[in-house]
Formats: C-alpha cells, structure tokens, sequence
C-alpha cells in the first residue's frame, strides 16, 4: 500500500449519497451474496474522527461494487493525523468495520481512536506503550481501534466476533478490528 499526501479535497458527503442511491435504484440482474455475517447488499459506514473532527456517514459498497469516492472519503477520516498521511485502506478491513456497525443496531458514528498510523507514528506510540506492535496492522491500513458512547467496548467486541473475521482485541475503553488472520485477545 503506498502513501499519498492528505491534499485529498474533501468530497461532499451528500454527492456519495446521491451517488449511492442512484446506484441502489438501478437494476441488477443479480444480487452478489454477502462476504461477511451481517455485511448486506449495501456497505456502509459512519465514522467520526474526534482528533481531526472529520466526520463521515456514507454507503461505500452496493451489490458487490465499491464506490471508489466513498472509499477515498473513508481513507481520508482513517488518516495518520500525525503525520497526515492518507493510504489506501484494506477493503476487508473496512468490510468487517461495516458489519460489526451493521450488528450494533444504531446510528450513531463510530468514534475511530486509531486507523493508519505510519512507521515513524507507530515507533513513537510503541515508545509510549507496550501494547503497541512492532509489526501492527494499523502500519498496513488493516486495522482500526473504534469506540462509540452508547455501546461499551465489551458490545463492540461481541458484535465484531460475530462477523467471525479478522482479528477483535479487547481493551477497556475501546476495541481493535483488523482484517488479519481470525483471532482475539484482552478483556471480555
């Protein structure tokens, strides 16, 4: 996955919805099964980044296509806010991410503590914490640690094993997702 400067210009959120729902209205001659427990015939996300205070609500996949200015919207919000580096995130990882919201039944945002963190982003914070892995997804655009106000880390967490994909981690205030092999650790 390469690098790209954040000089990305913001899209209209409310373009990707008119995108999208032109999209849904057109018919299809067949429906593309789901990939992904939970994942529907229409992927969506809603994210909001407290650090950069970027917020995001769009439908990013429909019937088995992925709408490429949704998806470039949703690796602008999982940027490295440190060094404002933007890269193509991985499509499973976003897919896993939108089923467990999907199982959450709610419609507020997920609250995103980290997405892309770049080397140097990932050697200062692993200086900070021993939690930190030397080789973490989150340096590969594969993982992203959400949490939200009305549902506590351990109803995330039972939401994103469901999906039965990826790797779930368990922390006290907040829960990993990456689309690694299927794992999970830390707190209930």
């Amino acid at each position: 996955m390469t690098e790209k400067s954040a000089t990305l210009s913001r899209r209209s959120t409310f373009g990707l919805f008119v995108g999208a729902a032109a999209f849904i209205s057109a018919p299809k001659a067949f429906a593309a099964p789901a990939v992904l427990k939970g994942a529907g015939d229409i992927r969506r996300v809603h994210l909001s980044n407290p650090r950069t205070s970027d917020k995001l609500n769009c439908v990013y996949w429909v019937e088995g296509e992925y709408i490429p200015e949704a998806k470039a919207e949703i690796d602008f919000i999982l940027r490295d806010w440190r060094e404002n580096l933007v890269i193509d995130y991985d499509l499973r990882a976003l897919d896993i991410l939108a089923a467990t919201y999907r199982l959450l039944d709610t419609n507020e945002p997920l609250s995103v503590v980290s997405g892309y963190r770049s080397p140097v982003t990932n050697a200062l914070l692993r200086k900070r914490s021993r939690g930190v892995a030397r080789d973490s997804y989150h340096t590969k655009g594969m993982a992203i640690d959400i949490q939200m106000k009305s549902r506590s880390a351990v109803q995330i967490r039972r939401a994103a094993h469901r999906i039965d994909a990826g790797g779930v981690g368990g922390y006290r205030t907040f829960t990993h997702i990456d689309s690694g092999p299927v794992r999970s650790w830390g707190r209930a």
